[in-house]
């Protein structure tokens, strides 16, 4: 399994911790239907001005396989895209669209099930007329994503790994889940309990 698709195996919470709040989107970008698997790839970003999608319309086509295109959007006026292009792109292997924009036609993309994280749902469409360049460092949920960026993305949140850090991240990642793994839950309240009554007690809290 190669680094990229072991991030499948890692939820937002445990990269979150590892990275910080300045790698993970805020809670304006959220899925847009319930329960949506896990999703985790390679970004593949797009900017978008106001009321236009002609970009994001274009890299449908130009992404690979496994990639989780990140708009930013330039409002939450105009639908960056509908069923027909999230059919189009969940067709070609796009695994998500990850967007500080809105989209349309939400019951079909929930029917084909295709992973969307937005800000919701603009029943009028945007405009295509704005060129420009595509995988750019763009800007998303206050996060700075650049192509190739590992996008990670469930119910839980959007976190965004540096590429020149999937390695390191990834391996720190395992080990947390492994130490985990072996700490049951109450050696876990033992601990906890001791680090809170240790705080308290250093502020001059008492019963």
């Amino acid at each position: 399994m190669n680094d990229i698709a072991a991030f499948d195996g890692i939820s937002p919470t445990i990269l979150a911790e590892l990275l910080g709040r300045e790698h993970v989107m805020d809670i304006g970008i959220r899925p847009l239907w319930p329960s949506p698997p896990r999703v985790a790839g390679p970004a593949f970003t797009v900017r978008c001005p106001p009321g236009d999608n002609l970009m994001l319309h274009a890299s449908i086509y130009r992404a690979e396989p496994g990639s989780v295109i990140v708009v930013e959007a330039g409002d939450v006026d105009y639908a960056l895209a509908g069923g027909n292009v999230c059919a189009i792109a969940r067709r070609r292997g796009v695994a998500a669209f990850v967007t500080d924009g809105v989209i349309r036609d939400l019951a079909e993309v929930r029917e084909m099930g295709f992973p969307v994280f937005a800000r919701g749902v603009m029943p009028v469409p945007g405009v295509k007329k704005a060129v420009g360049p595509l995988n750019v460092p763009v800007r998303c949920g206050g996060v700075e994503v650049h192509p190739g960026d590992i996008v990670v993305a469930d119910e839980e949140g959007v976190v965004v790994t540096p590429g020149a850090r999937r390695e390191q991240v990834l391996l720190e990642a395992r080990e947390k889940l492994a130490e985990e793994a072996r700490e049951t839950l109450d050696t876990w309240q033992e601990a906890h309990r001791a680090r809170v009554d240790g705080i308290l007690a250093e502020g001059g809290f008492t019963d």
